[in-house]
């Protein structure tokens, strides 16, 4: 006997996900930092533009992609708490959506039936049949609590384990955790600071001194003049890329930490000449541009050298009309010597500046601490090599991992004779500064990435 028709509307056919939608583009960023181990501040603009991404969308897009990317820790310990099975064994592509879904029912406004079924659309997208039913059982399972209800589950109490509380309240690994306390000297700082890694940061320019007016910047891009350097100018949102002067080389996307860096170096008085600037590890080429247009005020010339030839272009197009002259070589094996200023911005961890890398945080080690520990001393130990007797040398790291930043420079005093020296003077108005010779820097306290700022004069 047949079966009667059922009566009334067809149910709408099933259409997929476009590319464009947020939501999609948040989980293919997810997919290519975890399967090509992409940079996400590098490949999530390209995405947007090439995808059409409405302005109005991009905004949920970065959201989304770099919250989900930050948070991935806390969230894999409710997913955990969700499954009965491992969570390495769950497939990637699943594990991504269920990471996105789940962000966006903990840290969002997104009301719990919306991102549960707009999870489960993109998973029709993307995931298989079986698959998708999966993803809507685990996801109505962590709709059941809010984070702080979850977080009261799967992290100790503060008072038992600081460390391991804070690394799930504020989705950072733990050997993080304790090297930022190491570093700030009370958990009360350390939970500040991890929350300030957690906050979306603001896009800070440099107008280049000689080529734009701050004010002008300022005006131009609608942002408004950073607080500590003379060149700093803030943004809200927006892309940078689109700016007139950015484009045509006139400023520049520097964090203002790094501006102080580089004034820190100049800004501090130096016994006889002055002429002849280093930038001993100059690539991507940022620092070594500022370097290049203070230098072209006072009529001295800057050598930027960067052993990676694709890095040296980009120091080149950076420097483009300045008088930066730019060497592919080693820094630790520079032939030549004689300078009156060096920089030393050398290869660290980048614990300081996980809040514009949201995956870095997960993607780093214990184990890469000693090595690039080991080649700071060398980079820091040529630099003063290089440097003239009486010439002064910064040291600049972004991390304020001890054994990256006071450990090398106080090794590295301890066996070459160098003199450390002040480096708050020519920073004079930026709070917080400690009493230290030496400056680092922190989110929640300057607003800034977490540089760390060593200033010492060359032996002889």
């Amino acid at each position: 006997m047949s079966r009667p028709k059922r009566s009334g509307a067809a149910r709408p056919a099933y259409r997929p996900v476009p590319l464009a939608d947020p939501r999609r583009v948040a989980y293919d960023l997810l997919r290519a930092v975890a399967e090509r181990s992409a940079y996400a501040n590098l490949t999530l603009p390209g995405m947007l533009k090439e995808r059409g991404v409405t302005e109005r969308d991009r905004g949920l897009a970065t959201e989304l992609g770099y919250g989900t990317l930050r948070a991935q820790g806390t969230l894999d310990a409710v997913l955990a708490a969700c499954l009965d099975r491992p969570l390495d064994a769950v497939d990637g592509p699943v594990l991504d959506l269920l990471r996105l879904g789940a962000y966006q029912l903990l840290r969002t406004r997104v009301p719990t039936h919306a991102a549960v079924a707009t999870s489960v659309e993109l998973a029709r997208s993307v995931l298989t049949h079986g698959q998708v039913g999966f993803v809507n059982a685990v996801l109505r399972k962590a709709s059941a609590r809010d984070e702080a209800g979850w977080l009261a589950l799967v992290a100790p109490p503060l008072e038992q384990d600081p460390a391991a509380h804070l690394a799930q309240k504020h989705a950072h690994p733990g050997w993080i955790v304790r090297a930022y306390r190491d570093a700030l000297g009370d958990w009360d700082q350390t939970a500040r600071a991890l929350a300030a890694d957690d906050e979306r940061p603001q896009v800070h320019l440099v107008a280049r001194p000689g080529r734009i007016d701050r004010e002008e910047l300022a005006t131009d891009a609608g942002g408004t003049p950073g607080p500590w350097s003379p060149y700093a100018v803030h943004l809200s949102g927006g892309d940078p890329g689109r700016i007139a002067a950015v484009r045509d080389g006139r400023a520049g996307v520097q964090d203002e930490g790094s501006q102080l860096a580089v004034l820190a170096l100049t800004g501090t008085p130096l016994d006889g000449p002055d002429r002849c600037w280093l930038d001993l590890c100059a690539g991507p080429g940022g620092k070594a541009a500022l370097l290049g247009a203070l230098a072209a005020q006072q009529d001295a010339d800057v050598l930027a050298v960067e052993l990676q030839p694709h890095r040296a272009a980009l120091v080149q197009q950076a420097t483009a009309g300045l008088p930066v002259r730019t060497l592919v070589a080693d820094g630790r094996q520079l032939a030549e010597t004689g300078f009156d200023r060096v920089l030393v911005d050398a290869p660290c961890t980048g614990l300081g500046a996980l809040r514009r890398r949201p995956e870095a945080r997960w993607r780093r080690q214990p184990s890469d601490v000693a090595p690039l520990a080991k080649l700071q001393r060398e980079l820091l130990t040529a630099a003063l090599a290089a440097a003239r007797p009486g010439g002064l040398v910064a040291y600049v790291t972004c991390s304020p991992h001890l054994m990256e930043t006071r450990a090398v420079v106080a090794d590295v005093l301890r066996r070459t004779g160098a003199v450390a020296v002040d480096t708050r003077p020519a920073l004079a108005g930026v709070p917080e500064l400690g009493d230290a010779p030496e400056v680092q820097l922190w989110p929640h306290r300057q607003g800034t990435d977490a540089m760390f700022v060593a200033l010492l004069r060359a032996p002889g």
